[in-house]
C-alpha cells in the first residue's frame, strides 16, 4: 500500500486502543502497511540474557500499527488532515495538507 507518511511525522492515531494520542513515527513498512510510532501500542517482550542484551528480562518496544489507524497530525491546525502532493512551478514534487495547503517539510 501506498503511503505518504514518512519517518518523522508527527501522527495521530484514529482507531484502537491508542486511539487520540500523538507520535513520531520511527519507520514506516508500505509492504506491510505499518507503522512504528514513537511510545504508541508498547509490548512486552521476555527475553534471556545472550551476546547481544547482558541482561534478560522483560522489555518493552512498539509494535506495529496498521496506517489506515493513524493520519497526519497538524501542529499550526491543532488537529489530524489528510495529506496530498503538489507539483510546484519548478517540478519539484512537495507534500501538502489538504485542509489549509500547508507544505509539509
Amino acid at each position: 500500500m501506498k503511503t505518504k507518511l514518512k519517518k518523522g511525522d508527527t501522527v495521530i492515531v484514529i482507531a484502537g486502543t491508542e486511539r487520540g494520542k500523538t507520535g513520531k513515527v520511527l519507520s514506516v513498512h508500505p509492504t506491510e502497511s505499518t507503522v512504528i510510532v514513537e511510545k504508541l501500542n508498547l509490548m512486552k517482550r521476555h527475553t534471556k540474557p545472550n551476546q547481544k542484551v547482558r541482561q534478560g528480562g522483560i522489555l518493552e518496544r512498539e509494535a506495529p500499527l496498521a496506517i489506515s489507524n493513524v493520519m497526519y497530525y497538524s501542529s499550526n491546525l491543532q488537529k489530524r488532515v489528510r495529506v496530498g502532493i503538489k507539483v510546484l512551478e519548478n517540478g519539484q514534487r512537495v507534500r501538502i495538507t489538504k485542509k489549509d495547503q500547508a507544505v509539509i517539510e
